[in-house]
């Protein structure tokens, strides 16, 4: 492994590599360490969870996370025993309150009112102030007027990062509901359960999916345009000679704006949709050949799991259904407007101090800039001591060489798992079970044993699909992705959904049925394969693979 690993403080902690394959830029380490449990905390107080957080840490750039239950102290090894947590739950004043809260959180459908909140006011203030961030010419800017907006960008980020975690909870407790219920009345596998909640999430079908239909169907309706997406030309110059066609111009226009500054992972050294116009090209590409139309919720399936319900439980499926439809939007939609969105944004401005670094010497590539943290950055626009551009260099190369398969799974102590529910009182179990059932069937990765030509994983849809791999393992690969393609990454994030109508299947290493792979291969209706551990190691890029909804199964038909 060569570097040495210290854990982040006291306690146990666990390698985060559902969200994160990579270390993470060093600009925005601090702000997400700091944002991260402040708008966690907010919202499992709002469900009366009792864990209160999860506390993120940094080891040689990699993310670790540490679960923090309600009232544990610092550091904590593991839970209290049964019994002594037995009566903290009954007696303890706090906790009191705090389970009497999670019992008001499903009496009152706090959900909804969270939803009420995000539409009306978060997610409003939210596009207001990127769209703000947005106007700024960066290049037009004094160094002094960089140095702030820098500053604005990395506070904007703090802000968007607590934003998202505010409704983590929200987007956890109605649908887990379901799924932990379902489960428990019929005994059905949890990507069954999980099917239930398809066609709930339009977002989760591709960010700016409404102006890339109507882009594309604008193209196909133009034989001009349509000649322009044929061109063998740069992808930049497409994109500029259909932007500027009178037919087509304003659709073209729509598109590229919603998407350009999206984030495609969650960090500021991840690339922009707008850096990668060959993507976008093959994206609107693809809209002005064919309908993007996401599946539809089974009825079917929802029957014939309905029907296994016990009688005395079916009203009560049939609300729990509803309730997890409804809230199931937020999953997806609170990254896509305020971090996805800011990340994208602090990420321009770190490049334009990148460039301008890199023209006085003091860089070696504008691309180094993430690398630098916000002080380091301030400094060398002022003209005043910081690292060395070799050093700068060195940081970079350890970011963009190294995957979490270089880190330890754990630092002092793998973290305990979670007690039974059953030792609190009624009240707090539904929200527990919740939690529980998402969180499992989010970070889970398969068992079964793989081969250099079979992987095993768990299975988000039936069918099977015969493809090229195209293998990410940084936003920088995104370029490379054509029409029909089977993506094999690590993991994948809602600011992957500009590349989903490209798609013809999903295979990834980490992530269970909830994980966002899960949730776009549902919604597309596309075979997904997801937690094999092994896919981004065992498949070459351009080789032919088969996946296999129905078997949960990856062969390798042959190399690249």
């Amino acid at each position: 492994m060569g570097a040495s690993f210290l854990a982040p403080g006291k306690g146990p902690w666990e390698l985060e590599t559902t969200h994160f394959s990579r270390p993470v830029a060093r600009f925005t380490s601090a702000t997400y360490v700091a944002a991260f449990p402040r708008g966690f905390a907010e919202g499992t107080a709002r469900y009366g969870l009792l864990i209160d957080y999860l506390k993120p840490g940094i080891s040689n750039g990699f993310i670790y996370m540490q679960p923090v239950p309600f009232m544990a102290p610092e550091g904590a090894m593991k839970p209290p025993p049964g019994p002594v947590l037995w009566l903290l739950t009954r007696l303890h004043p706090k906790m009191r309150a705090r389970i009497a809260r999670s019992a008001r959180a499903f009496e009152e459908k706090q959900w909804r009112t969270d939803l009420d909140t995000w539409d009306n006011v978060d997610k409003p203030a939210s596009i207001e102030k990127h769209l703000a961030i947005q106007v700024i010419d960066v290049r037009a800017l004094t160094d002094e007027g960089l140095v702030e907006h820098l500053r604005t960008c990395l506070d904007h980020m703090g802000d968007m990062i607590a934003m998202h975690h505010k409704y983590t909870a929200t987007s956890l407790v109605a649908p887990g509901h379901l799924i932990a219920k379902t489960l428990e009345w019929t005994g059905a596998p949890v990507s069954e359960a999980c099917q239930l909640l398809r066609g709930s999430s339009p977002i989760s079908n591709g960010f700016a999916a409404d102006e890339l239909t109507k882009a594309g169907d604008a193209i196909a309706g133009s034989v001009d345009a349509a000649a322009l997406l044929r061109s063998t030309g740069p992808s930049t110059q497409t994109l500029e000679a259909l932007s500027d066609n009178p037919d087509v111009g304003p659709a073209v226009r729509a598109y590229v704006e919603a998407v350009q500054y999206r984030s495609v992972g969650y960090d500021v050294g991840d690339f922009t949709a707008g850096e990668m116009p060959d993507l976008l090209v093959s994206a609107l590409t693809t809209a002005s050949q064919s309908v993007l139309a996401p599946e539809a919720p089974d009825t079917r399936l929802e029957e014939r799991l309905r029907s296994q319900v016990p009688p005395e439980h079916v009203a009560e499926f049939d609300e729990a259904l509803v309730e997890a439809r409804l809230a199931n939007r937020i999953r997806d939609e609170r990254g896509n407007y305020s971090d996805g969105w800011a990340t994208g944004l602090g990420r321009r401005a770190v490049l334009e101090a990148g460039r301008r670094l890199h023209e006085r010497g003091l860089l070696l590539d504008p691309q180094h800039a993430p690398d630098l943290d916000r002080d380091e950055i301030e400094a060398l626009l002022r003209g005043d001591a910081g690292p060395t551009p070799d050093e700068t260099a060195e940081r970079h190369t350890w970011r963009t060489t190294h995957t979490v398969a270089d880190a330890p799974p754990f630092l002092n102590a793998m973290p305990p798992a979670p007690p039974s529910a059953d030792l609190l009182p009624a009240g707090a179990r539904p929200a527990m079970n919740a939690v529980n059932v998402v969180m499992g069937n989010l970070f889970a990765v398969s068992e079964e044993e793989n081969t250099e030509v079979v992987l095993h994983g768990m299975s988000v849809n039936q069918g099977t699909y015969e493809g090229t791999a195209r293998l990410v393992e940084s936003s920088a690969d995104f370029g490379r992705i054509q029409q029909g393609d089977v993506l094999v990454t690590r993991n994948t994030s809602p600011y992957f959904n500009v590349v989903l109508p490209l798609l013809g299947a999903i295979v990834t290493d980490r992530g269970g049925q909830l994980s966002h792979a899960a949730i776009v291969a549902r919604e597309y209706g596309i075979p997904g394969v997801v937690g094999t551990r092994d896919a981004t190691t065992t498949i070459q890029d351009g080789a032919r693979v088969r996946v296999d909804g129905t078997t949960a199964e990856v062969h390798v038909l042959s190399a690249s």
